[in-house]
């Protein structure tokens, strides 16, 4: 941390053994290549078969990895529940039923300054929980003093809610950032209000694959209209992120950059 700014890095959603190996491998040396001081990560198809289990967090967390964030498949593993329940920096999106085990959100200390996480699920074309918006309102609220930077990751399908949400917490929070799709957009920006954005940070997994999946699975489902029992891609991997630089006195981005590593 330098000259009151902090460098927070935001990978995209993790696919299995691949995109998990690949942030083990990479992760250490690009924080410090770039002096990052916190690094958040969507894990929710970290595990293979997606989801989220114990043993892939704690790979990702031992790759450098501070907080992982989920979303509509973080359910999928069973074991999840005790994890989720266990580890305050793991997190499920905050809008599903508070009887869910987990916390949609948690505060980080990153050398003495307090991290604000919070993860919500979008509802357009996804399951009907409640506003992600006012979910977010109301964590804001309850936590208002007891953090310096805020971020925000909203798993979402539509780009839409994605730019509605960051432009409605436009200087409310210091960063939005879009997972689901597993495609990197190139739209990195820091808005008006000073909030950095981007609508999607892509994934890190296979690179020669659809979405993280066996190029020849997804062709065939789409030819055939038939159920396809997906698989992990092989080969090398491709780590996509992105890095904010966030003032540590009044929280507001400074600067947005796009990562892609191959």
């Amino acid at each position: 941390m330098t000259n009151g700014k902090a460098k927070i890095l935001v990978l995209g959603d993790v696919c299995g053994s691949i995109g998990v190996q690949a942030v083990k491998k990479k992760l250490w040396s690009l924080r410090k290549e770039h002096g990052i001081d916190m690094v958040i990560a969507n894990g929710e198809n970290a595990a293979v078969g997606n989801g989220l289990d114990r043993e892939s967090a704690d790979e990702l967390f031992s790759a450098g990895v501070d907080v992982i964030t989920s979303g509509n498949h973080i359910w999928k593993k069973s074991s999840v529940h005790s994890l989720l329940e266990n580890n305050e920096y793991v997190l499920r999106p905050a809008n599903y039923p508070g009887e869910c085990p987990g916390s949609g959100y948690c505060i980080f200390d990153m050398y003495s300054y307090r991290v604000l996480v919070i993860n919500v699920l979008g509802t357009v074309y996804m399951e009907s929980l409640d506003s992600p918006f006012e979910t977010a309102d109301k964590i804001l609220r309850r936590e208002e003093g007891n953090f310096d930077i805020a971020v925000a990751d909203i798993h979402a399908e539509a780009t839409s809610e994605k730019m509605a949400f960051a432009k409605y917490l436009d200087g409310r929070v210091s960063v939005v950032v879009g997972t689901h799709t597993h495609v990197q957009t190139a739209d990195e920006c820091v808005l008006k209000g000073g909030t950095g954005y981007i609508t999607d940070l892509g994934m890190c997994g296979p690179a020669d694959s659809i979405l993280g999946v066996k190029n020849d699975i997804i062709i065939r489902k789409f030819l055939s209209k038939m159920p396809a029992r997906f698989e992990e891609a092989e080969g090398d991997a491709i780590i996509c992120g992105c890095l904010f630089t966030v003032s540590t006195s009044d929280g507001r981005c400074h600067d947005a950059e796009r990562i892609m590593l191959k």
